[in-house]
């Protein structure tokens, strides 16, 4: 990814300084409790990065020049196989940062993945070496990067899950439908992720979706079905 031009809107912020600063910390509050000395090595290395829509930010076997943080747009990240089969891992939006820079900057290593921008991007990117420094002496900066890199890993655990087994969605709600006693299942989600062979985390976002929806009520210790023909519908998409 390199450092773009600037755009006509007047919302985007200056290409380095106290104003880009600014917008890293609307879009990643977890870095207002950055404190002085860590805000000034934050603001010293960064950079305003845009990047058409369309364009390779990164390929696989490439090196990883800086740590982005991403203000506006979307990146898609995906495996590409020796046929030319594309699975896409995850997107990076607003508020987000890419896993697979975190650790090609942590290891040293190159990417394994491309990541491809699908609309316009607007993005900060820290140089590694300020990125080095900040993990080295703000566990704030710390806990921030390995927070957001616990998040995409559990969501990669679910494509894993869904590529090798099955969709869980599908599954747990074939799961529910059998277990439920008058549309209720008395047992926590490590019990369902027991029943489904899979982590409680998976099972713990799935369900939230499904509460989402309006198809389960959550409780401690007890999942009540609200929608069961809504779960039999989607059941019946894996038969």
């Amino acid at each position: 990814m390199t450092r773009g031009e600037p755009r006509a809107d007047k919302d985007t912020p200056p290409a380095s300084g106290p104003g880009l600063v600014a917008a890293v910390l609307e879009a990643f509050p977890a870095l207002q409790a950055l404190e002085g000395p860590e805000r000034a090595l934050l603001a010293e290395g960064l950079g305003r990065v845009v990047v058409p829509a369309g364009q390779e930010v990164f390929q696989a076997g490439g090196r990883c020049p800086a740590f982005v943080l991403v203000l506006e747009g979307s990146i898609k990240v995906s495996k590409i196989s020796e046929n030319g089969r594309e699975i896409v891992l995850y997107r990076v939006e607003r508020g987000q940062t890419c896993v697979l820079t975190t650790a090609c900057l942590i290891l040293g290593s190159t990417y394994d993945a491309e990541g491809v921008t699908e609309n316009p991007v607007l993005a900060a990117a820290l140089p590694a070496g300020s990125f080095a420094r900040l993990i080295e002496m703000s566990s704030t900066f710390r806990r921030f990067v390995f927070s957001a890199y616990a998040v995409r890993l559990t969501d990669l655990l679910m494509l894993v899950e869904e590529v090798a087994f099955g969709r869980i969605d599908e599954r747990m709600a074939q799961a529910l439908l059998t277990l439920s006693q008058g549309g209720q299942w008395n047992g926590t989600h490590q019990d369902l992720a027991f029943e489904l062979g899979t982590a409680r985390e998976v099972v713990s976002r799935q369900l939230k979706e499904f509460e989402r929806r309006g198809w389960v009520t959550l409780a401690r210790g007890c999942v009540t079905v609200r929608m069961p023909e809504a779960l039999a519908a989607l059941r019946r998409q894996g038969s």
